[in-house]
């Protein structure tokens, strides 16, 4: 039975229950600002699972396609992917649980004939503090079930410690399950609908040891054990709840939310665990087999690399065929990301050479019968990847190149903090070169071991957190810049200097540089060095460079560095004397590119200095210098606002 066999019956069977069938929305969500993709098949039906009428009705069917930018580092095992499709059925105030689970028990056990003995279940505990009972009746409708299909179905509380319990149905917290967009239910929001759910998984069998052989071997194994053994396959999500002021509160409709993983469901009926052995990766997987010349599952870093690379570009696809262009902002943002981690895997696996285009063409190929718009926009999905994957080879020949600044001269003397005599690379070099040239650690280890280098790994995994702490902490705003104060006004106009100083020294040369500024919530002061009076035409070419960076929407991040790496990096800034040996650095534009004040160019500037800022240029409004003047003898004023 073909995955795609799978996704027709899924549906087939629950036109024949009634049910209206619909095509997936968009990976890309219309009037939500609360999440960039849409990671769930409920997500798109929130409305009407809050009470709004469905045009269709009250039972609803479709295949959703999904995204998940935040499972990107999960994926190399078996079984993660970013991009998948949900096969969803819904109950909008319609049938409740009695008719849900009868049915998915017959979709699994009749229709993709499962074998009963392999499949458990589990069901929300409750939450006595909240006033939300223990899911008693889908655990015992569950349980009927087996019995009827000759399973014994003990029903058990789960614990950490006692692992399996000779049980078929599990009682889980909230953490696992109870379901709603933001988690468990301390963390909804006022207004936000959720539920208990029960899930359905299915045993790939003890004879394959994969408990054993994991992590976790010294641990009790259990449904929800990230070993291998289990996988979900199957959630029904009983819709009752909304969060209120006062606590938890019955929805005015009782509604079913089912999301089933195509993809897992597909591996239960191969009975194989690796989902990347599945038909739907077939043409993908052969292509890159043959121009790297490698085996999928041979070598199993190399079968990582491959699984990496089969899941990113098919997430690429179908997230640009939705409109995410390779970008520096927003979802964008992430699209870059998986072509770029795609195109460092490859090398991996020995691909020097162009190689997205033939795997998209073969996942256009293999999905074009059921999204007949990836065919349609075939082209300008493959340009546009392709054209992020050429872009990329190029930043990796640039890291490349710093390797060899980093790596010479470490063959005599002993790199600072290493034992006499062995030579590696730091920790800060190698966070630099995963840092500002996208190398991942994995590449720069190879690239070390084969000049007889090693790499400081636990170094560079601090390195790493720290970073990733900081960046934290910048979104909070606890790094404050010498700002009077620090309201929106304040923090876009401290922005806005940054583009302003970037465009001054690139009309009036690299002489112009910062002497101080001023900014309040109604304006912002400049001072830069120039002997003598701008033109109008300086002025007004100022101006136009700074509003086409607004205009072009950069995104303002910043990474705490060594002064001097800072300064290579093209950093410039007042005081520089007065930093630290480590320096805070804001980058407008790609970090990893170089600055030039050009609207073309995909880092506008770079720069010392303490924040705050605002996260991408698009925010700032439109920039107008309101006069220019003399400040003291070579140094000119500039004030300017924001409309």
């Amino acid at each position: 039975m073909t995955t795609q066999e799978i996704r027709k019956k899924y549906l087939d069977f629950f036109q024949k229950q009634q049910h209206v069938i619909v095509p997936s929305a968009s990976l890309l969500p219309e009037n939500d600002p609360t999440t960039l993709f849409t990671g769930s098949g409920m997500q798109p039906m929130v409305p009407f699972l809050l009470g709004q009428p469905h045009p269709m009705g009250t039972r609803i069917a479709d295949s959703q396609k999904c995204f998940r930018s935040g499972d990107i580092e999960e994926v190399g095992d078996n079984r993660h992917t970013t991009f998948f499709e949900m096969l969803g059925n819904w109950s909008l105030g319609d049938y409740f649980k009695t008719e849900q689970i009868r049915w998915m028990w017959a979709f699994l056990t009749e229709e993709l004939k499962l074998d009963p003995s392999r499949l458990y279940f589990t069901c929300f505990r409750g939450n006595e503090t909240l006033g939300i009972p223990k899911d008693t009746e889908a655990a015992e409708q569950w349980q009927s079930l087996l019995q009827e299909a000759g399973v014994s179905a003990e029903i058990v509380d789960f614990s950490e410690r006692d692992g399996m319990q000779g049980g078929r149905i599990f009682y889980y917290d909230e953490k696992k399950n109870w379901w709603s967009r933001s988690g468990v239910p301390g963390k909804m929001p006022v207004g936000e609908p959720g539920g208990p759910d029960t899930e359905m998984f299915w045993d790939f069998g003890e004879d394959l040891k994969l408990h054993e052989q994991s992590q976790w071997k010294d641990e009790p194994c259990h449904v929800n054990c990230d070993c291998g053994r289990f996988v979900e396959i199957g959630n029904n999500v009983f819709m009752q709840y909304q969060k209120t002021e006062q606590g938890f509160e019955q929805l005015p409709q009782k509604n079913v939310d089912f999301g089933g993983g195509l993809e897992r469901m597909a591996a239960a009926v191969r009975d194989n665990q690796d989902v990347f052995t599945i038909d739907l990766f077939d043409g993908a997987r052969e292509i890159i087999e043959s121009m790297s010349g490698r085996t999928y599952g041979a070598v199993e870093g190399e079968t990582y690399a491959f699984r990496v690379i089969l899941d990113h570009l098919r997430a690429a696809t179908f997230v640009v065929a939705d409109g995410a262009f390779p970008s520096n902002k927003d979802q964008g943002y992430f699209t870059r990301r998986l072509i770029r981690r795609s195109v460092r895997f490859a090398k991996n696996l020995g691909i020097e050479t162009s190689f997205t285009a033939r795997v998209v063409e073969a996942y256009i190929e293999t999905y074009k019968g059921h999204y007949p718009d990836l065919e349609s926009k075939k082209q300008q999905i493959i340009d546009e990847i392709e054209k992020e994957e050429l872009k990329f080879r190029k930043t990796l020949e640039q890291g490349i190149k710093q390797f060899e600044q980093v790596v010479s001269g470490k063959e005599t003397g002993s790199a600072s903090g290493a034992a006499p005599g062995k030579q590696i690379i730091s920790a800060t070099e190698a966070f630099d070169l995963y840092q500002s040239f996208g190398f991942p650690i994995e590449l720069t280890e190879e690239l070390a071991k084969e000049r007889g280098l090693s790499v400081d790994l636990e170094g560079f995994q601090v390195e790493k957190e720290k970073h990733q702490a900081l960046s934290r902490a910048g979104a909070e705003q606890k790094f404050k810049g010498g700002l009077s104060d620090h309201s929106d006004m304040s923090v876009k106009y401290h922005t806005a200097t940054h583009l302003l100083h970037a465009a001054i020294l690139k009309i009036l040369g690299p002489h112009a540089t910062q002497k101080g500024s001023n900014i309040t919530p109604e304006r912002l002061r400049f001072d830069f060095a120039h002997g003598e009076k701008m033109t109008d035409e300086q002025k007004q070419q100022v101006e136009t460079l700074v509003n086409a960076a607004i205009e072009r929407d950069y995104p303002v991040t910043f990474e705490i560095l060594p002064i001097e790496e800072a300064k290579k990096k093209g950093a410039i800034g007042l005081f520089e004397d007065n930093y630290g040996e480590q320096v805070k650095v804001y980058t407008v534009g790609d970090p990893s590119g170089v600055p030039q004040a050009d609207p073309s160019a995909e880092t506008f500037s770079r720069e010392f200095c303490g924040g705050p800022h605002v996260e991408h240029t698009g925010l700032l409004g439109k920039f107008r210098i309101v006069k220019e003047e003399a400040c003291s003898a070579g140094v000119r004023r500039i004030k300017a606002v924001l409309e």
